[in-house]
């Protein structure tokens, strides 16, 4: 069965928007786009000029990514972050009305957004606080198997925000199941803080699959706001049809290309070895303390802990300047609190708020 069979008809039906620098290169005297003949800065840093069009999908990043994450590069398509992938994904394969998503909670909020935003269900299988918060792998496989209106499965390894990688081997039952029935996508923003493989690598066999990727966490761009989507090239020949003409500004690509040259490589490497160290260091200053009621390690770049009175230690913290991320709409998260892995300084500051907190307790 194709992969065109799970997409929505209309979308298979449609006929992409050809942009003038998709149809041409933009090389000689360009009449084709509307654009400005000069720039107004003068590109003294080496930087395409802003009055023309960037590539649609600039060869030069799509081919230093497929390296970075082992695949062809016609399995990658270049996006605005993972979030522009969630939602491509999304109004490609769900119907408003009609079609759902499957997902595990506590996990990351715009896969409910996306699904919600297209007017499609979504089907929840939440994890259990008093489990470990570990995802309830049969229960998915038979909702799966029970609702066809599931359309897309998400699932983040490490999962944000418990920090729990996604078992090679459930991935592969599911996977099967889901083969002729719905798309498995594989959210990897923080996979180059764990030792799992990354799940690109099962692409060519399961044209139901898509890992998405990330230049915002472990490649310290946030800013950036540059992703990919990994998938058969069928598959992305469906998002291209709604995806923007120029998805990535040019100074963005110049930027990215210029991050995964070999000496910021390197760079990045050690980087994650220091925040593999201030890991520890942080678990160290949270460990024992009396009002920590569970630490949640995981395998990111973060780690989690349950408290009383979460809502008034979030505030005490801002207040010294020392900000967290909690979860006070989320019932199943009121009680913790997530932090991130910031500098050694970083670390000593949050010690001595906890502190403060626990003197005056």
């Amino acid at each position: 069965m194709s992969i065109e069979s799970l997409a929505r008809p209309e979308i298979v039906a449609m006929r992409p928007y050809s942009s003038a620098r998709k149809e041409a290169p933009g090389e000689g005297i360009l009449l084709n786009a509307n654009e400005a003949p000069w720039s107004l800065l003068d590109g003294s840093d080496g930087e395409a000029p802003l009055n023309r069009y960037p590539e649609p999908q600039p060869l030069a990043l799509v081919e230093r990514l497929a390296d970075l994450y082992g695949v062809p590069p016609d399995q990658v398509l270049v996006t605005r972050g993972s979030d522009e992938g969630i939602d491509l994904l999304t109004r490609v394969f769900c119907r408003a009305g009609q079609d759902a998503i499957l997902q595990s909670p506590p996990t990351f909020g715009m896969y409910k957004i996306a699904a919600q935003a297209q007017g499609a269900d979504v089907v929840s299988i939440p994890r259990s606080a008093a489990d470990g918060f570990r995802m309830q792998e049969q229960a998915i496989l038979d909702a799966l198997k029970a609702d066809r209106r599931i359309k897309l499965v998400f699932l983040t390894s490490p999962n944000n925000p418990t920090g729990d990688v996604v078992r090679e081997v459930f991935l592969e039952t599911l996977l099967e199941q889901a083969r002729d029935r719905a798309v498995v996508v594989v959210d990897e923003a923080y996979a180059e803080f764990c030792s799992q493989p990354s799940a690109a690598s099962r692409i060519g066999g399961y044209p139901n699959l898509v890992v998405l990727r990330t230049l915002s966490k472990a490649w310290a761009a946030a800013g950036l706001r540059c992703g990919a989507v990994l998938a058969q090239p069928e598959l992305l020949a469906l998002l291209r049809r709604v995806i923007a003409p120029y998805p990535l500004p040019s100074p963005v690509t110049a930027l990215a290309l210029r991050m995964l040259q070999s000496d910021v490589l390197a760079r990045q490497r050690q980087m994650l070895q220091d925040l593999a160290a201030n890991k520890q260091t942080l678990l160290a200053a949270l460990d024992g303390r009396p009002f920590v009621d569970e630490l949640i390690a995981g395998e990111a770049n973060f780690v989690m802990i349950r408290v009383e009175g979460a809502t008034d230690l979030l505030a005490f913290c801002a207040s010294r300047g020392v900000i967290l991320r909690g979860f006070p709409a989320d019932a199943l998260l009121r009680r913790y609190i997530r932090i991130s892995v910031g500098s050694a300084q970083d670390i000593d500051a949050l010690a001595a708020v906890l502190d403060d907190w626990e003197n005056q307790a």
